[in-house]
Protein backbone atom coordinates (compact mmCIF):
# COMPACT_ATOMS: atom_id res chain seq x y z
CA UNK A 1 0.00 0.00 0.00
CA UNK A 2 1.30 3.33 -0.37
CA UNK A 3 1.65 6.41 2.11
CA UNK A 4 -1.43 7.57 1.01
CA UNK A 5 -3.31 4.50 1.80
CA UNK A 6 -2.09 3.81 5.09
CA UNK A 7 -2.77 7.64 5.82
CA UNK A 8 -6.50 6.74 4.73
CA UNK A 9 -6.73 3.66 6.31
CA UNK A 10 -5.52 5.05 9.58
CA UNK A 11 -8.06 8.08 9.36
CA UNK A 12 -10.85 5.69 8.58
CA UNK A 13 -10.15 3.51 11.60
CA UNK A 14 -10.06 6.66 14.12
CA UNK A 15 -13.41 7.75 12.72
CA UNK A 16 -14.83 4.12 13.72
CA UNK A 17 -13.39 3.72 16.96
CA UNK A 18 -13.85 7.45 17.93
CA UNK A 19 -17.34 7.98 17.11
CA UNK A 20 -18.89 6.07 19.75
CA UNK A 21 -16.79 8.44 22.36
CA UNK A 22 -17.30 11.33 20.92
CA UNK A 23 -21.00 11.09 20.71
CA UNK A 24 -21.17 10.25 24.58
CA UNK A 25 -19.23 13.33 24.39
CA UNK A 26 -22.14 15.33 22.61
CA UNK A 27 -24.59 13.59 24.43
CA UNK A 28 -23.77 15.01 28.24
CA UNK A 29 -23.41 18.56 26.52
CA UNK A 30 -26.38 18.58 24.36
CA UNK A 31 -28.34 15.39 23.93
CA UNK A 32 -27.98 12.43 21.38
CA UNK A 33 -30.88 10.76 20.42
CA UNK A 34 -29.26 7.30 21.16
CA UNK A 35 -28.99 8.78 24.87
CA UNK A 36 -32.14 10.17 25.26
CA UNK A 37 -34.32 7.43 23.66
CA UNK A 38 -32.97 5.45 27.00
CA UNK A 39 -35.05 7.91 29.28
CA UNK A 40 -37.64 7.26 26.73
CA UNK A 41 -37.72 3.88 26.96
CA UNK A 42 -37.93 3.63 30.29
CA UNK A 43 -40.69 5.21 30.56
CA UNK A 44 -42.10 3.41 28.10
CA UNK A 45 -41.14 0.26 29.92
CA UNK A 46 -43.32 1.57 33.06
CA UNK A 47 -46.08 2.31 30.78
CA UNK A 48 -45.93 -1.21 29.97
CA UNK A 49 -46.26 -2.71 33.26
CA UNK A 50 -49.29 -0.66 34.47
CA UNK A 51 -51.39 -1.83 31.14
CA UNK A 52 -53.57 -4.39 31.27
CA UNK A 53 -53.15 -5.86 27.90
CA UNK A 54 -48.99 -6.04 26.77
CA UNK A 55 -49.92 -7.17 23.31
CA UNK A 56 -49.29 -3.81 22.31
CA UNK A 57 -45.42 -3.92 24.36
CA UNK A 58 -45.31 -7.48 22.68
CA UNK A 59 -45.84 -6.63 19.17
CA UNK A 60 -43.54 -3.53 19.10
CA UNK A 61 -40.80 -5.45 20.55
CA UNK A 62 -41.77 -8.17 17.96
CA UNK A 63 -41.57 -5.74 15.19
CA UNK A 64 -37.90 -4.65 16.09
CA UNK A 65 -36.95 -8.11 16.65
CA UNK A 66 -38.31 -8.63 13.00
CA UNK A 67 -36.44 -5.77 11.68
CA UNK A 68 -33.12 -7.24 13.10
CA UNK A 69 -33.66 -10.36 11.61
CA UNK A 70 -34.09 -8.61 8.34
CA UNK A 71 -30.85 -6.62 8.48
CA UNK A 72 -28.74 -10.01 9.67
CA UNK A 73 -30.14 -11.77 6.90
CA UNK A 74 -29.01 -8.78 4.30
CA UNK A 75 -25.66 -8.70 6.12
CA UNK A 76 -24.86 -12.30 5.55
CA UNK A 77 -25.96 -12.35 2.00
CA UNK A 78 -23.61 -9.36 1.72
CA UNK A 79 -20.44 -10.82 3.19
CA UNK A 80 -20.92 -14.03 1.48
CA UNK A 81 -20.77 -11.63 -1.53
CA UNK A 82 -17.94 -9.61 -0.82
CA UNK A 83 -15.98 -12.85 0.97
CA UNK A 84 -16.69 -14.92 -2.35
CA UNK A 85 -14.60 -12.69 -3.91
CA UNK A 86 -11.79 -12.15 -1.03
CA UNK A 87 -11.33 -16.09 -0.50
CA UNK A 88 -12.45 -17.23 -3.85
CA UNK A 89 -8.78 -17.36 -4.87
CA UNK A 90 -6.86 -15.40 -7.41
CA UNK A 91 -9.66 -16.41 -10.21
CA UNK A 92 -12.35 -14.15 -8.19
CA UNK A 93 -9.50 -11.63 -7.50
CA UNK A 94 -8.73 -11.49 -11.70
CA UNK A 95 -12.27 -11.54 -12.47
CA UNK A 96 -12.55 -7.96 -10.24
CA UNK A 97 -10.05 -6.40 -11.38
CA UNK A 98 -10.91 -7.31 -15.14
CA UNK A 99 -14.03 -5.19 -14.81
CA UNK A 100 -12.24 -2.43 -12.97
CA UNK A 101 -12.52 -0.91 -9.60
CA UNK A 102 -11.94 2.94 -10.60
CA UNK A 103 -8.24 2.92 -10.55
CA UNK A 104 -5.51 0.58 -11.32
CA UNK A 105 -4.56 -1.59 -8.06
CA UNK A 106 -2.60 -4.85 -7.46
CA UNK A 107 -4.40 -7.96 -6.19
CA UNK A 108 -2.77 -7.44 -2.87
CA UNK A 109 -3.86 -4.30 -2.38
CA UNK A 110 -7.70 -5.21 -3.70
CA UNK A 111 -8.25 -7.86 -0.84
CA UNK A 112 -7.41 -5.40 1.97
CA UNK A 113 -10.05 -2.89 0.36
CA UNK A 114 -12.06 -6.11 -0.01
CA UNK A 115 -10.99 -7.06 4.15
CA UNK A 116 -12.16 -3.77 5.56
CA UNK A 117 -15.40 -4.21 3.76
CA UNK A 118 -15.87 -7.34 4.99
CA UNK A 119 -14.32 -6.94 8.54
CA UNK A 120 -17.10 -3.85 8.69
CA UNK A 121 -20.37 -6.18 7.69
CA UNK A 122 -18.87 -9.28 10.45
CA UNK A 123 -18.56 -6.63 12.73
CA UNK A 124 -22.44 -5.72 12.37
CA UNK A 125 -23.99 -8.80 11.97
CA UNK A 126 -22.47 -9.43 15.34
CA UNK A 127 -24.20 -6.79 16.56
CA UNK A 128 -27.26 -7.48 14.90
CA UNK A 129 -27.23 -11.45 15.96
CA UNK A 130 -26.87 -9.65 19.60
CA UNK A 131 -30.01 -7.51 19.42
CA UNK A 132 -31.92 -10.55 18.27
CA UNK A 133 -30.54 -12.63 21.46
CA UNK A 134 -31.46 -9.84 23.96
CA UNK A 135 -35.04 -8.86 22.22
CA UNK A 136 -36.21 -12.51 22.60
CA UNK A 137 -34.93 -11.96 26.49
CA UNK A 138 -37.22 -8.95 26.16
CA UNK A 139 -39.78 -10.22 24.91
CA UNK A 140 -40.14 -13.00 27.65
CA UNK A 141 -39.70 -10.37 30.45
CA UNK A 142 -42.49 -8.33 28.85
CA UNK A 143 -44.82 -11.34 28.44
CA UNK A 144 -44.27 -12.00 32.20
CA UNK A 145 -45.10 -8.96 33.35
CA UNK A 146 -48.96 -9.33 33.57
CA UNK A 147 -50.12 -11.63 36.10
CA UNK A 148 -50.10 -9.90 39.10
CA UNK A 149 -47.72 -8.06 38.90
CA UNK A 150 -47.52 -5.89 42.85
CA UNK A 151 -47.64 -2.10 42.01
CA UNK A 152 -44.94 -1.41 44.51
CA UNK A 153 -42.67 -3.92 42.03
CA UNK A 154 -43.75 -2.27 39.05
CA UNK A 155 -40.88 0.51 38.78
CA UNK A 156 -38.57 -2.10 39.71
CA UNK A 157 -39.40 -4.53 37.04
CA UNK A 158 -39.71 -1.57 34.70
CA UNK A 159 -35.97 -0.88 35.21
CA UNK A 160 -35.55 -4.40 34.91
CA UNK A 161 -36.68 -5.09 31.79
CA UNK A 162 -35.17 -1.42 29.98
CA UNK A 163 -31.57 -2.60 30.87
CA UNK A 164 -32.51 -5.79 28.19
CA UNK A 165 -34.21 -3.67 25.98
CA UNK A 166 -31.89 -0.78 25.75
CA UNK A 167 -28.86 -2.52 24.74
CA UNK A 168 -30.39 -4.76 22.43
CA UNK A 169 -31.75 -1.76 20.82
CA UNK A 170 -28.15 0.04 21.31
CA UNK A 171 -26.89 -2.94 19.20
CA UNK A 172 -29.68 -3.16 16.68
CA UNK A 173 -28.27 0.91 16.43
CA UNK A 174 -24.45 -0.36 16.05
CA UNK A 175 -25.38 -2.66 13.41
CA UNK A 176 -27.05 -0.27 11.23
CA UNK A 177 -24.15 2.42 11.76
CA UNK A 178 -21.65 -0.79 10.27
CA UNK A 179 -23.57 -0.29 7.17
CA UNK A 180 -22.28 3.45 6.77
CA UNK A 181 -18.75 2.48 7.35
CA UNK A 182 -19.18 -0.49 5.06
CA UNK A 183 -20.24 2.12 2.46
CA UNK A 184 -17.34 4.43 3.14
CA UNK A 185 -15.15 1.35 3.16
CA UNK A 186 -16.28 0.37 -0.02
CA UNK A 187 -14.94 3.66 -1.22
CA UNK A 188 -11.50 2.53 -0.97
CA UNK A 189 -12.29 0.57 -4.17
CA UNK A 190 -11.42 4.03 -5.47
CA UNK A 191 -8.53 4.82 -4.32
CA UNK A 192 -7.13 6.68 -1.04
CA UNK A 193 -9.20 9.73 -1.57
CA UNK A 194 -12.25 8.21 -1.68
CA UNK A 195 -12.11 6.47 1.69
CA UNK A 196 -11.03 9.46 3.56
CA UNK A 197 -13.77 11.48 2.36
CA UNK A 198 -16.20 8.88 2.10
CA UNK A 199 -15.25 7.88 6.20
CA UNK A 200 -15.37 11.63 7.32
CA UNK A 201 -18.54 12.16 5.41
CA UNK A 202 -19.95 8.87 6.85
CA UNK A 203 -18.87 9.95 10.28
CA UNK A 204 -20.26 13.46 9.97
CA UNK A 205 -23.54 12.30 8.85
CA UNK A 206 -24.11 10.00 11.51
CA UNK A 207 -22.78 12.47 14.02
CA UNK A 208 -25.78 15.25 12.45
CA UNK A 209 -28.75 12.76 12.43
CA UNK A 210 -27.89 11.91 16.37
CA UNK A 211 -27.36 15.46 17.69
CA UNK A 212 -29.14 17.41 15.05
CA UNK A 213 -31.60 15.83 13.07
CA UNK A 214 -35.41 16.58 13.31
CA UNK A 215 -35.95 13.29 15.25
CA UNK A 216 -33.11 14.12 17.18
CA UNK A 217 -34.93 17.64 18.19
CA UNK A 218 -38.54 15.69 18.40
CA UNK A 219 -37.46 12.99 21.00
CA UNK A 220 -35.08 15.46 22.90
CA UNK A 221 -38.33 17.34 22.97
CA UNK A 222 -40.28 14.26 24.06
CA UNK A 223 -37.85 13.08 27.14
CA UNK A 224 -38.44 16.70 28.33
CA UNK A 225 -42.25 16.73 28.61
CA UNK A 226 -42.16 12.87 29.98
CA UNK A 227 -39.32 14.25 32.78
CA UNK A 228 -41.45 16.99 33.93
Amino acid sequence: MSTYDWIALGLFVVLWLGYEPLLARIARRTGALTHDMLVVRGFWMRAMTRRDNGLTDANLVGHTLNSASFFASANLILIAAVGGALFGGGMKINTVLQHGVGVAISSRLLEWKLALITVCLVRGLLDFIWSIRQLNYCLAMVGAAYDGLAPEKQNDYADAVAEVLNPALQAFSHGVRSYYFALAASAWLFGPVGLAVAGIGAFALLIWRQASSKAARGIRRARAILER
